[in-house]
């Protein structure tokens, strides 16, 4: 009806013609040649489809990767009678969606996950400085370890990371990182330019870093999620006097979350990361990684010397 009179009112037929000749009241319409000139288009109303009822049980049928015809098999032994073609166009339809993402699932000690999130301003050294929370996180188990750090250098990122595997008693084989430049120095999910010194620390660790993509937050989405709790939970509302404080009770307050029921899981990370994560994990090197200040610096022509840490050198 909506398209008809609109085709009419754009060949410039009058509204009476229009309304006898698709049968509808005159006022009725002229309220719709109002709405087109308007351009207020009617929406499309949403009809229901036949696995509606079942889409939280094939979004984690999903997360198992279980395919189109497996997941038809098993709808099947649940009693519905549904064809295949309309389980696949289905699942397209979930995937299509931008705020549908199904989860990734990982094996025992196999990756971490790392970020950094900014909190705002937090007491040190007698002034207010800004402040981010570093996380590493293992995805099997939900395992968290933060820590507030006050800067985002290399040798700093490489020192929660030793901190973190400290913390875990062991290394995962891959960490999953953000194109932070105290790791990445140029982006490239198939050839990415690491921060030499970072790079070092892998080789020394064992571990294997994988970047993210770009502008792709879901890659590591468990940590993100690591770092919206600890700010939601940990920061909202409460008045620190010191750094040593803010690290005192973020310590306090990890150990906490690492004993509580998960909301997804439904289990306690720390005894799943005890169980059965925590001897798969590489052991630590007998080594502690040296970080090694690496820097350039321009000679002056006149005198032919350099400035390190504000002393001169020939």
């Amino acid at each position: 009806m909506y398209i008809t009179i609109e085709t009419l009112w754009k060949k410039h037929k009058n509204k009476s013609l229009i309304a006898r000749l698709t049968s509808h009241n005159w006022k009725t319409v002229a309220k719709k040649i109002k709405e087109i000139e308007q351009e207020k288009y009617p929406k499309k109303k949403p009809h229901p489809r036949i696995l509606d009822s079942c889409k939280e049980q094939i979004i984690k049928y999903l997360e198992e990767n279980l395919s189109a015809v497996r997941i038809r098999e098993k709808l099947q032994e649940k009693g519905m009678k549904v064809g295949y073609s309309t389980v696949k166009d289905y699942i397209g339809s979930i995937k299509k969606r931008d705020n549908i993402f199904i989860r990734m699932h990982t094996l025992p000690a196999e990756e971490a996950q790392v970020d950094f999130g900014y909190t705002g301003y937090t007491p040190f050294q007698g002034k207010k400085r800004k402040t981010w929370v570093f996380n590493m996180r293992l995805p099997y188990s939900r395992l968290d370890y933060y820590e507030a750090v006050y800067d985002q250098r290399v040798e700093t990122f490489i020192r929660y990371h030793s901190n973190a595997f400290t913390y875990f008693g062991g290394i995962p084989k891959y960490i999953k990182i953000d194109n932070l430049k105290s790791a990445i120095l140029q982006a490239n999910f198939y050839e990415p330019i690491y921060q030499n010194m970072y790079k070092q620390f892998a080789c020394h660790y064992d571990f294997h870093p994988l970047p993210c993509r770009v502008r792709r937050p879901n890659d590591k989405g468990k940590v993100e999620s690591g770092i919206k709790y600890v700010k939601c939970n940990f920061l909202q509302g409460r008045r620190f006097t010191g750094e040593k404080e803010v690290r005192e009770r973020l310590t306090n307050w990890n150990t906490k979350v690492n004993h509580r029921i998960y909301g997804t899981t439904r289990k306690v990370s720390q005894e799943i990361f005890e169980k059965e994560e925590k001897v798969k994990l590489l052991p630590l090197p007998q080594k502690n990684f040296k970080l090694v200040k690496v820097g350039s610096r321009k000679v002056c022509h006149r005198a032919a010397t350099i400035s390190v840490n504000r002393s001169l050198l020939m």
